[in-house]
């Protein structure tokens, strides 16, 4: 077991060995596996606030895409439809052939491609402050929303993001921003089956309410779910509170039959 609580393993998919941290057993028989998906430059780490909190009721695992953290890089930069291969062929390997997805920020965009295409792998997707807006696609106008959405994350981010961006290289994490602008979320999301909760952050620059109540209502079912006074990023900045949000829908207690939004 390593110092954060999960284990360590490496699987090789597509002749790259991906590294992924995975919550110890035992966990309740009956809950659904859960992969976390990270956002962009950032890794696995970001996503263990609440990774060990879901940990007590599921099987949680989280990977590194390849090109993040401690994963292998590929000869080119993945854009979103081959980092979402990429996860699918990471659960093949695994043996989870379903999954409760849950992304963060560019993650959703991967979580929305994969359901897309493979919606066979996908129980139930949560989208935790989903980019990329489509009203908002060029590279000032996202840089200027994450600046001032920064003043509302805590301090040890920055860390934890220098860090990753140094796994990374900053030659990598550019040409990811690029794909991430470039990706049409919006075309994607009708087109997904499995009940989705989409979770904003009721201080997120990044995700003004306008986008997320348009990405529910492409959704064919979805709920909104908003958290008051939280910036962008919900798996770090308030797990607990994103965990109270998200549980009952995770464990499939939470039925979704269409498009509906709501505070909590």
């Amino acid at each position: 077991m390593a110092d954060d609580g999960f284990r360590h393993e490496w699987t090789v998919v597509g002749g790259l060995p991906l590294f992924a941290r995975v919550s110890p057993p035992p966990a309740p028989a009956a809950a659904p596996p859960v992969v976390m998906v990270h956002g962009l430059i950032v890794s696995s780490r970001y996503m263990l606030p609440t990774a060990r909190r879901l940990a007590r009721y599921c099987r949680v695992y989280i990977p590194d895409l390849p090109g993040y953290g401690h994963s292998a890089k590929p000869p080119r930069t993945l854009d979103v439809p081959g980092l979402a291969d990429a996860l699918a062929g990471w659960m093949q390997a695994t043996g989870l052939q379903r999954a409760v997805l849950l992304g963060n920020s560019f993650g959703c965009q991967i979580v929305v491609d994969l359901a897309a295409r493979h919606p066979e792998r996908v129980e139930r997707a949560v989208l935790v402050g989903p980019t990329t807006d489509p009203h908002a696609r060029t590279a000032h106008q996202q840089i200027a929303h994450w600046l001032l959405n920064l003043p509302g994350e805590p301090p040890p981010l920055a860390l934890i993001v220098a860090r990753d961006i140094w796994d990374m290289g900053a030659p990598r994490a550019l040409a990811t921003f690029r794909h991430m602008l470039r990706d049409p979320i919006a075309e994607k999301l009708p087109r997904m089956r499995a009940p989705t909760l989409i979770v904003r952050g009721g201080r997120d620059t990044s995700v003004p309410q306008r986008w997320a109540e348009e990405a529910t209502r492409l959704l064919p079912r979805a709920r909104l779910v908003v958290i008051p006074g939280a910036a962008h990023t919900l798996n770090y900045n308030s797990p607990r509170r994103l965990l109270g949000a998200i549980l009952p829908f995770v464990l499939g207690q939470d039925v979704i039959s269409d498009a509906t939004s709501g505070p909590l």
